[in-house]
C-alpha cells in the first residue's frame, strides 16, 4: 500500500512533462479572453469591491454616525472592529463554503451576508443594529478575500493568471476611493444603500457565469466541467488538453482519498502551507493594516493635510495597481516580491538634523519598509517625507506583498487540501490583520518612528522567506504547480 501514492505521483509527473514537452512544441493553445470569461471575473470581483466599500466606510460616516445617534467614541470603535470580528467568523467558514457550495455558491452566501449588513446599517437607529450590520459585513468580507482569487485563478488562462487575479488590488483601491469621495458628499446613510449596488450587480451576473471548472471536476460532474471550460474559453477553442489534464490530475487526487485538516501536517503539504502562511503574515505584520487603517493619524502626525493626502495616496495606489496588471505576468511573482521586498535590507540611514539649545541631537531616520523608503522622525516631521514614504510603501504593497501572496495561495494548494487550507491562511491573515490594527495607535504613541522600525525588520525577514520556500507559478499550469509542490 506504501507504493500508491509514489506511484500516483509518479504518473503526475510524467503527465505534465509530457504537457511541458507539448508546450515546447507550440501544442499550447491557452485559449483568447473571452466575454463569459470577462463577465465571470467582473462578476466575483464585484465581492471584492463590496469588501472595499466595508472597509472604507467609517472614514467619511464617522462625524455623520457619532453625532445623528449620538454615538460615544467608544461605541463607534466598537463598530469600526466588528468588520475583523466578522471577517474572523468568514474566514473560518471561508474554505468549507467554497468546498461544499462551490466557487459561485459561496459568492452566493456571502453577497446575501453584504446585502443584509448594509440595508441593516442604512436603515439602523441603534448601536445593536448597526453592529450586527457590520458584523454580516465582515462575515461577507472575510468569505469573499479567500473565494474570490481562487475563483479567478481557476478559471484564468495561465498566460493571463496572474493579471486577472492582480485586478483584485485596482478594484480595492477603487472602492475604499468611491467610499472616501462619494461618503465626503452624501449622509452615511445614503452611501450604506449605494453600497449595495454592487451586490445588486453581483446577484444579476451570478446567474449567468458557470462554476469553476476545477471545482466540477474534483467533485466527479466531469461533462459539466467540460461545458464550463468550454464557455469560459470560447467555442472556437479546442479544450481537450486542458479538459484531459484537468480530470486525469483530479482522478489522482480521488485515488488517494486525501481531504481534510488533519492532511494539511502531512510532509507532502508543508510547503505549500508554510508558504501561504508565511506570505500573509508577512504581508500583515510588515504594517499593511496599519497604513490602510490608520494614513489619517499618520498624516496629522506629520502635519500634512488629511484630505489632500488620502486623494493623492488613493491615486497613486489605482496607478500602480495598473502597472502591476502589466508586469506581473510578464516578470513572475517571485522576482516582483524578492524586488519589492529586498530593499528593507539596504540600509537603515540616520543622520543629523540639527541641534536644539540643551545640546540634543535631533535624527531623521529613512527607514525601509517592506521593501520601500517610509520616511519616519525621531523627533521631528516632515510633512511632504512622510508622504513620499506612504506613496512609495503603498507603490510596493500594491504592486507586490499586497495582492500576489492570495494569487501564489490560490495556485499552489492542492484541489484535495484547498478548503481547509484556505479556511487556515484565511484565519492567519484576519488575525494579523487584527493584530496589526489593535497594537497600531498604541506603538505609535509609544514611538511614531519606532513603529516602523518594528514592520521594517518584520518586512526584512520577507526577502529571506521568499528566496528559500517561494516557488515561482507563472506560465504553469495549476496541475503541474500543485504536484511540483506536493513532491
Amino acid at each position: 500500500m506504501g507504493k500508491e501514492p509514489l506511484l500516483q505521483k509518479v504518473r503526475i509527473q510524467e503527465d505534465i512533462e509530457s504537457d511541458k514537452k507539448t508546450r515546447v512544441n507550440g501544442g499550447d493553445d491557452d485559449g483568447p479572453v473571452t466575454f463569459v470569461l470577462l463577465l465571470t471575473t467582473v462578476t466575483a470581483l464585484w465581492g471584492t469591491f463590496s469588501y472595499g466599500t466595508a472597509a472604507g466606510f467609517t472614514s467619511p460616516a464617522q462625524t455623520g454616525m457619532m453625532e445623528g445617534l449620538n454615538l460615544s467614541l467608544a461605541e463607534f470603535s466598537f463598530f469600526g472592529s466588528v468588520l475583523t470580528i466578522g471577517g474572523l467568523v468568514g474566514a473560518a467558514l471561508s474554505g468549507r463554503f467554497a468546498d461544499l457550495f462551490g466557487r459561485r455558491g459561496a459568492l452566493w452566501v456571502s453577497n446575501s451576508f453584504c446585502m443584509a449588513g448594509w440595508l441593516m446599517i442604512a436603515f439602523s437607529q441603534a448601536t445593536w443594529s448597526l453592529d450586527i450590520g457590520r458584523f454580516l459585513l465582515g462575515v461577507a468580507s472575510g468569505v469573499t478575500s479567500y473565494v474570490v482569487p481562487v475563483y479567478i485563478v481557476e478559471i484564468a488562462p495561465k498566460r493571463i493568471r496572474g493579471a486577472f487575479s492582480a485586478v483584485s488590488m485596482l478594484v480595492m483601491c477603487a472602492s475604499m476611493a468611491f467610499s472616501f469621495l462619494v461618503g465626503s458628499v452624501i449622509s452615511w446613510q445614503n452611501l450604506a444603500l449605494f453600497s449595495t449596488v454592487p451586490c445588486v450587480l453581483e446577484f444579476a451576473g451570478l446567474v449567468f457565469i458557470p462554476e469553476s471548472p476545477r471545482w466540477l471536476s474534483r467533485n466527479g460532474r466531469v461533462k459539466e466541467s467540460e461545458v464550463a471550460l468550454q464557455r469560459l474559453r470560447g467555442n472556437s477553442t479546442n479544450i481537450t488538453k486542458e479538459a484531459a489534464e484537468i480530470k486525469k490530475y483530479m482522478e489522482k487526487l480521488q485515488e488517494s482519498k486525501e481531504d481534510g485538516l488533519l492532511e494539511l501536517f502531512k510532509p507532502r503539504y508543508s510547503r505549500a502551507v508554510i508558504v501561504g502562511i508565511g506570505l500573509l503574515v508577512l504581508q500583515q505584520l510588515g504594517g499593511l493594516s496599519g497604513y490602510t487603517f490608520y494614513m489619517s493619524s499618520i498624516f496629522n502626525k506629520a502635519g500634512f493635510p488629511n484630505n489632500v493626502g488620502v486623494t493623492i495616496a488613493t491615486v497613486v495606489q489605482a496607478t500602480m495597481s495598473i502597472f502591476g496588471l502589466i508586469i506581473v505576468d510578464k516578470f513572475g511573482r517571485r522576482p516582483l516580491l524578492m524586488i519589492l521586498t529586498s530593499f528593507c535590507l539596504c540600509e537603515i540611514l540616520v543622520g543629523c538634523d540639527g541641534h536644539d539649545v540643551s545640546g540634543v541631537i535631533h535624527h531623521r531616520a529613512v527607514v525601509f519598509v517592506s521593501g520601500v523608503f517610509s520616511y519616519a522622525l525621531l523627533d521631528n516631521y516632515t510633512s511632504i517625507s512622510t508622504l513620499i514614504g506612504v506613496l512609495v510603501f503603498l507603490t510596493s504593497i500594491t504592486i507586490g506583498i499586497g495582492g500576489i501572496p492570495w494569487v501564489i495561495v490560490s495556485e499552489m494548494t492542492p484541489m484535495n487540501i484547498k478548503g481547509s487550507s484556505g479556511t487556515l491562511c484565511n484565519i492567519t491573515s484576519w488575525s494579523s490583520n487584527w493584530f496589526v490594527s489593535y497594537t497600531f495607535n498604541f506603538l505609535f504613541q509609544w514611538s511614531s518612528s519606532g513603529v516602523f522600525f518594528i514592520y521594517s525588520m518584520i518586512s526584512g525577514m520577507g526577502i529571506l522567506f521568499v528566496i528559500k520556500m517561494v516557488p515561482e507559478t507563472r506560465g504553469r499550469s495549476l496541475e503541474e504547480i500543485q504536484a511540483d509542490v506536493a513532491r
